[in-house]
């Protein structure tokens, strides 16, 4: 699928590629237009429509992956409301054994994630992603999300890489465009981010739903 031997550095999106996307679907589609909806005694479709509007005003920006901006904005204690889901917070079943296989074949794996640090420390207080990764960066401390240029030259500065010589994965084709334009070599997409939802489909960029095929290919090329 791709040509290892070229790849020295896979970058790994969290939510959605590494962990389940169902438990961020469900705190922000449910949870927090059910506590809306409760806290303001207001109409479940009003509260709905409220955070779909809120949400929609700064998609794509570092807003709209900020706890604290959604704490101010819709004055709810939107880490305390995390503690309440943690049950939901889950590896996918395929992941820790494509991380492994990695580090056997001396791949360097380094998180890329748009998750606030508070989110990023309670994911990984709850599974065991961290002893599968080599380095992380949350895009909070770059002051750039994924989807903007500033964030890509930061992740190769900062970790010393040639982009060229890079897997990126992701479920969100847009922030797989915005790598492959800041040269990273290879993109990767995912099409079962949440496993309660069907299939996505990509347009522009190969995708599986199962590393299963990228161990395989892993694997072959280093018997090649």
């Amino acid at each position: 699928m791709f040509p290892w031997n070229k790849i020295d550095t896979v970058l790994l999106d969290m939510d959605g590629t590494l962990l389940d996307l169902h438990f961020d679907n469900h705190f922000w589609l449910k949870l927090v237009p059910q506590t809306l909806c409760q806290q303001r005694q207001i109409p479940q479709s009003e509260a709905q429509q409220l955070v779909e509007s809120a949400y929609a005003k700064v998609f794509g920006t570092l807003e709209w992956y900020c706890l604290e901006y959604w704490q101010q904005e819709l004055d709810l204690d939107i880490l305390a409301l995390h503690h309440t889901l943690v049950d939901r917070i889950q590896l996918r079943q395929d992941s820790m054994p494509f991380l492994s296989a990695l580090a056997r074949h001396s791949k360097r794996r380094i998180l890329v994630t748009n998750a606030h640090p508070h989110s990023l420390a309670l994911k990984l207080k709850h599974t065991d992603l961290a002893s599968g990764l080599d380095e992380m960066l949350s895009s909070h401390t770059t002051g750039y999300p994924k989807e903007h240029p500033q964030f890509w030259r930061h992740l190769f500065n900062h970790f010393s890489l040639d982009p060229r010589r890079c897997l990126f994965i992701d479920d969100s084709e847009p922030i797989l465009q915005a790598a492959k334009k800041a040269g990273v070599g290879y993109q990767l997409g995912i099409k079962n981010p949440d496993s309660q939802k069907p299939h996505k489909q990509f347009a522009d960029f190969p995708a599986i739903d199962d590393y299963h095929h990228l161990l395989v290919s892993l694997e072959q090329a280093q018997l090649g």
